[in-house]
């Protein structure tokens, strides 16, 4: 099971099922495999399933390392977090500049959050892969942002993807939150697990049937969590969602239909994701964080701007959250959604292809 929680190993996981998925989407079978994931199972479709279920439980284990990094990581006070704050800011602001920049028209203006995001489970493990001679601090840099990027993620996905609001059953989500973060609070014992992950299970009706994305019920379990039992969850759920859940999201993201149209037939939205994902994010990031390390700088140590570029370099891996944000972006418009997939594999591809060149030569300058 060890390597299942190895950071290489999730990114190689989720670079094969992508490339999977793309390549049966375009061979005979492909009608067959994308009709399968479009059947009615319960109230959703075996995709939505994915989507909206399954990836619930990995923004859950990431609201929990959010805590941790709250309580007693990089986030645990103002001075310490400003740097990846700032630095996150910059990422999502810049990337959605570009974007608007290059694809202002109304109906593709909606775009603007997909490149935005960054990939934690892709960026860590391409950092892991060629960037072991690194300092630990890179790493936990890394960690912090990209954290707080998925953090703003759900943030967005809540207010500008939320198109129906009921608000009966977000109401009721709340106390049924709240009993969960109390039991969390008392000793561990089956019967407490057992009810947790009803009232978890509750929660993500609840918040589904009001109409907001239920992977904020997932945001929003980890958060209110107790710091011992989420150490537990993430250790237990840790290999399920390395090994299934993110490579199975991105399987069901991939399968996509290749356009059979020239380069110059594909939308603006198309090149706005390819040049604002990679190209933003290493803009964006660089800068916010650059401004912070000069603000703090007189209140401590403070990374090297090098080492800033590195994180910058794989902040521009967006893939997961991405390919989310495509889907919730172009519910409506199947072109737009195919081509946004092929976007966000192709930026993600690009920007992974940065990222390791930097963090080589930043190895290389340590070693």
């Amino acid at each position: 099971m060890g390597f299942l929680r190895s950071e290489r190993w999730s990114a190689v996981l989720l670079i094969v099922a992508a490339l999977l998925g793309l390549i049966l989407a375009n061979t005979p079978v492909g009608p067959a495999i994308i009709g399968f994931t479009h059947l009615q199972l319960g109230f959703l479709s075996v995709a939505r399933w994915v989507t909206d279920g399954l990836l619930a439980i990995f923004f859950f284990l990431a609201a929990i390392e959010l805590k941790q990094e709250l309580v007693h990581g990089e986030l645990s006070s103002p001075r310490k977090a400003a740097i990846p704050a700032a630095a996150a800011l910059g990422g999502v602001a810049v990337p959605a500049l570009i974007y608007l920049a290059l694809a202002h028209e109304p109906g593709l203006a909606v775009g603007w959050p997909i490149p935005t995001a960054t990939d934690i489970a892709f960026a860590l493990g391409v950092l892991a892969i060629v960037g072991r001679r690194l300092p630990s601090r890179v790493r936990t840099l890394l960690l912090a942002l990209a954290v707080l990027d998925d953090l703003i993620a759900i943030l967005i996905i809540a207010i500008f993807f939320t198109s129906r609001l009921e608000w009966i059953p977000l109401v009721a989500a709340v106390p049924v939150l709240v009993v969960f973060a109390l039991l969390s609070r008392l000793r561990q014992r089956w019967w407490t697990i057992a009810a947790l992950v009803f009232l978890g299970v509750g929660t993500w009706l609840l918040v589904a049937w009001s109409g907001i994305h239920p992977t904020v019920a997932g945001v929003s379990l980890g958060l209110v969590l107790s710091v011992g039992p989420g150490v537990r969850a993430r250790h237990a759920l840790e290999p399920i969602s390395n090994a299934v859940i993110l490579p199975l999201f991105a399987f069901v993201a991939a399968l996509v239909v290749v356009p059979a149209v020239g380069i110059g037939q594909l939308s603006p939205a198309f090149w706005a994701i390819v040049i604002a994902l990679p190209l933003g994010k290493l803009i964006g990031i660089t800068a916010g964080g650059t401004i912070a390390i000069a603000l703090t700088r007189r209140f401590g140590d403070t990374p090297p701007i090098g080492d800033l570029v590195v994180i910058a370099s794989l902040g521009g891996i967006g893939f997961t959250v991405s390919l989310l944000m495509n889907q919730l972006a172009w519910r409506s418009n199947t072109q737009l959604v195919d081509e946004g997939t092929l976007a966000v594999i192709l930026a993600s591809v690009i920007a992974a292809l940065i990222g390791t060149v930097v963090t080589s030569m930043r190895s290389r300058h340590y070693r």
